[in-house]
């Protein structure tokens, strides 16, 4: 029983830690850091003369619905517009995304280049094959269903005044509306809560890994990943931040996008990026090493490494284990599983509130965690099986939405 006992509060530890008590450790950290060495003040580029050359990469595909949209939020953004590049790149679309990108009507002094081969072969692989045509030293990445607000790619660029910066990442945010189901509140406040996160993580050492909605990277630090890694983003930033450089959260470029259309429809989505940060783990395994990478080690454990692999792992085991121990006799047991059953309750009737389009906040949270843990079970045995493809199956998106 003892065993048991010592079981049960490391799981409940874990999961609590991975979720909550690294976002407590983080805030502290930074509150003493800000204490002896002042809080991060990003750089200032006073004269337009003075901003860099950048390539915005638009990766696309079957997008044509939203490529009218994206051209124009491109063209939108409070920049010198002889300083941008503008390269889409369509691999694969068989609609008429081609043609929409193509048969555009830039304004004068502004050219959309086109990049399209019928072949699809995956994001990774299309990007890579165009940045041989990226001749500016910072190059941005978004993707074609995102709203990218206008003043992104200043605030972006700014930070690479400091040398020590390596690549910077945007936010995501989730564009809701009133009629949104379960998975578009819980996917929202996720979001909120991640990139306050990342805010910290920033402002500490480092961002561990970006979302490709919005990432930049100095060119020059652009490296060939291996063509069946399934979430380039992540590891192209954290191989960044592995070589010495930091990875800067920049909560003012953001891009949009809409909540996936059921929850079906996210969880396409998270086990497919929980396959991607398994194999992303055991390819980035010398950053475990935090006698080595130090700081960067603890955040990337304790913000993504526990949270696909040993947080999941642990939820099972609490249940369990309280279930048998709260058979004893001990209160303490007991009230614990009675906030477990309440939760795991509440995670219930949020499913199959979602099911009747019913929108009660209260039960988004408890629903969504469930769904975000199953979907690490599932990427993980996707992961064993090698049957995770690099090229991904497009998840529907709920529509009328602004941000």
């Amino acid at each position: 029983m003892v065993a048991l006992k010592i079981l049960f509060w490391i799981s409940l530890f874990i999961v609590f830690y991975a979720y909550v008590g690294y976002g407590i450790v983080l805030f502290l950290l930074i509150k003493l850091k800000r204490l002896f060495k002042g809080g991060y003040e990003p750089p200032k580029i006073t004269h337009d003369s003075d901003l860099p050359d950048v390539t915005f990469v638009v990766a696309a595909y079957n997008e044509a619905d939203y490529m009218v949209e994206k051209i124009e939020n491109c063209l939108d953004f409070d920049y010198p517009k002889d300083k941008i590049n503008y390269l889409f790149v369509t691999d694969g679309s068989d609609d008429d995304t081609p043609d929409v990108v193509r048969n555009y009507q830039a304004p004068p002094g502004v050219e959309i280049r086109l990049y399209h081969e019928d072949a699809r072969q995956g994001k990774i692989a299309a990007v890579e094959r165009i940045m041989a045509f990226v001749d500016t030293p910072i190059v941005i990445y978004t993707d074609a269903n995102t709203f990218v607000n206008k003043m992104a790619i200043r605030h972006i660029v700014r930070h690479y005044e400091d040398p020590k910066v390596g690549a910077v990442a945007g936010e995501k945010r989730i564009r809701l509306s009133e009629k949104d189901a379960a998975n578009s509140a819980g996917e929202g406040i996720y979001w909120k809560y991640e990139s306050t996160l990342k805010r910290w993580d920033s402002e500490l050492k480092s961002v561990v890994g970006a979302a490709g909605e919005l990432f930049s990277l100095r060119t020059e630090l652009f490296e060939a990943v291996k063509k069946d890694t399934i979430i380039e983003d992540f590891y192209m930033t954290l191989r960044i931040a592995q070589k010495g450089y930091r990875v800067v959260y920049e909560p003012d470029a953001f891009a949009a996008e809409h909540s996936s259309a059921s929850v079906k429809e996210e969880l396409k989505r998270k086990i497919r990026i929980a396959a991607g940060g398994i194999q992303a783990i055991v390819r980035l395994a010398p950053l475990l090493n935090i006698f080595k990478y130090g700081v960067l080690s603890f955040q990337y454990i304790s913000h993504r490494v526990l949270r696909w692999t040993l947080a999941p792992l642990a939820l099972p085991i609490i249940l369990i284990a309280n279930i048998i121990l709260a058979m004893g006799g001990s209160s303490i047991y007991q009230v614990i599983l009675g906030c477990q059953i309440l939760f795991y309750t509440m995670a219930v009737l949020g499913y199959i509130l979602e099911t009747k389009k019913i929108k009660l906040k209260a039960f988004f949270v408890p629903y969504y965690f469930c769904i975000m843990n199953y979907a690490v079970y599932r990427g993980f045995f996707r992961y064993l099986g090698d049957n995770q493809s690099v090229m991904w199956e497009r998840s529907k998106r709920a529509d009328n939405v602004s941000v």
